[in-house]
């Protein structure tokens, strides 16, 4: 294969990007109504409940390139009465899964360095940019998580339906004001096939950021960490609505560090 593709090349397009034993440290805690509905960019709403949902994985093997480390946040969201999660911030170790990640699906990715590790019954995760740790899980494997409701919410994000996520796909236009197309909401959907998963016992711990600012999603209470081995499918996204380039402005920047666009104040 050369800086051109032939068309035999072009029609071999895959239709899933798979990971195969994936190591996947989730948890979910419930942070303030108000929290939710100023980080949403419109047309999402919330979701009944203010959910949040983070994870740290390893991912050994995939379809499509080298093994690397992902970091995720997410929040519970709602359009056209499917509900789903928002992702706000995708720190990953690898530049492929990056510009994939960005180009395609529109996932707000950056570069970091990410840990995760397996200790017996205890997982920790953690992701540093600029020489913080602005996000630490620990999870100890118990059999019993924070809350009881944690379990049936882990479930139901199992099906062959998949788990619903949403991203606005946007690039800022190059003569520097505006877009160079109307933003796009994506939804797709992601196939969990785990093999084997643990509940347990999580703590988190938020540090403020000017550049990962994950400590706005303030946890008021944990719900529990599941650890889980398996294999995972990302299918193919749908353009399911456009949006108001002005209103989504000042949500344009989950995948920039603000002082490559903005300007210091004096």
């Amino acid at each position: 294969m050369g800086f051109v593709q032939s068309w035999d090349d072009l029609a071999k397009a895959r239709q899933t990007y798979d990971f195969y034993d994936a190591e996947m440290l989730t948890v979910m805690w419930e942070t303030k109504p108000e929290i939710v509905e100023r980080l949403l960019p419109a047309p999402l709403a919330p979701a009944p409940k203010p959910i949040a949902m983070a994870f740290v994985a390893y991912y050994p093997r995939t379809s499509f390139g080298t093994p690397y480390h992902e970091g995720a946040l997410f929040l519970r969201a709602v359009y056209n009465g499917i509900e789903g999660n928002y992702c706000l911030a995708m720190p990953v170790t690898g530049d492929l899964a990056m510009a994939g990640g960005r180009e395609v699906f529109g996932y707000p990715k950056k570069m970091a360095k990410i840990q995760l590790k397996k200790n017996g019954s205890t997982v920790e995760g953690s992701i540093e940019r600029h020489g913080l740790c602005f996000f630490k899980l620990r999870a100890k494997l118990t059999g019993t998580p924070n809350t009881s409701e944690f379990t049936d919410m882990v479930l139901n994000s199992i099906s062959e339906e998949g788990t619903v996520t949403y991203n606005v796909k946007h690039f800022f236009a190059s003569h520097g004001s505006g877009f160079d197309y109307n933003p796009r909401l994506i939804r797709e959907r992601v196939i969990l096939r785990p093999k084997s998963a643990e509940f347990g016992e999580a703590e988190v711990d938020l540090s403020h950021s000017d550049y990962d600012p994950w400590a706005e999603v303030e946890v008021v209470r944990i719900l529990g960490a599941a650890y889980a081995v398996g294999d995972n499918s990302m299918l193919k996204g749908d353009v399911v609505a456009e949006l108001d380039p002005i209103a989504f402005m000042p949500y344009a920047f989950l995948k920039w560090d603000a002082p490559y666009f903005l300007s210091p104040t004096a």
